[in-house]
């Protein structure tokens, strides 16, 4: 998976094509291919296999995203967003950039734990629903198929988090919203300005389900 990476980026056209192409997209902006700043991008790129990454070095691309040289910059679709990591101001090494990754890579679902927690407080996107499951139940895959289904529809206005009930780190939230593991799987939503939220006991995660309980507290 991770030969040819970074894929070179040599025009604003490949560009947004591959921005838009995942969920979330890494693209290194450096002046010199071969700098110190280039090779621990690239060394970065073979630790994280899941994510795509690009490099440019085409003065009209680094315009295009208003970015000077040495910057990094995470590209997310699920709020639009992105992030920059500029790599002049401070000594930033292949793990830095590994955590900056790990820490902003919000996809059509997140995986909340610790990590992301930080990324998820910095979104854009106000309204957060959280599937709370046990991810080691045999109903998992098939759950977490119609609950990215129901992404989908809601891309840019709701958050969708998954949380695993059996991470020690996720008891916190499922107390927070008053549920216990018995009464899992849960959908919860949550408005972050307010705290505004609700909670619906699920039988079975449905897209029709998680589309009701979204526009509702939409309404």
């Amino acid at each position: 998976g991770t030969a040819g990476k970074p894929i070179p980026l040599n025009n604003i056209t490949d560009t947004e094509a591959f921005i838009s192409g995942a969920e979330v997209a890494v693209v290194g902006f450096f002046q010199e291919p071969e700098s110190p700043e280039a090779s621990q991008f690239r060394l970065a790129a073979g630790r994280i296999a899941e994510v795509p990454f690009g490099l440019s070095t085409n003065p009209a691309v680094l315009s295009h995203y208003g970015v000077a040289a040495n910057t990094v910059t995470l590209f997310r679709r699920v709020d639009n967003d992105r992030r920059d990591l500029d790599m002049n101001s401070k000594n930033v090494d292949a793990e830095k950039m590994t955590r900056f990754i790990r820490m902003n890579e919000l996809r059509l679902v997140t995986e909340y734990n610790p990590v992301t927690a930080i990324g998820v407080m910095q979104s854009s996107l106000q309204l957060h629903l959280l599937l709370i499951t046990d991810k080691m139940s045999p109903k998992s895959p098939e759950q977490m198929r119609s609950y990215r289904e129901a992404a989908e529809l809601f891309k840019g206005k709701i958050l969708f988090l998954l949380v695993d009930s059996n991470l020690k780190s996720n008891e916190q939230t499922v107390s927070f919203f008053k549920l216990k593991k018995s009464q899992l799987p849960a959908l919860a939503i949550f408005h972050t300005p307010d705290e505004e939220q609700d909670v619906l006991i699920l039988d079975e995660v449905s897209v029709d389900r998680v589309q009701d309980f979204c526009n509702h507290f939409l309404q």
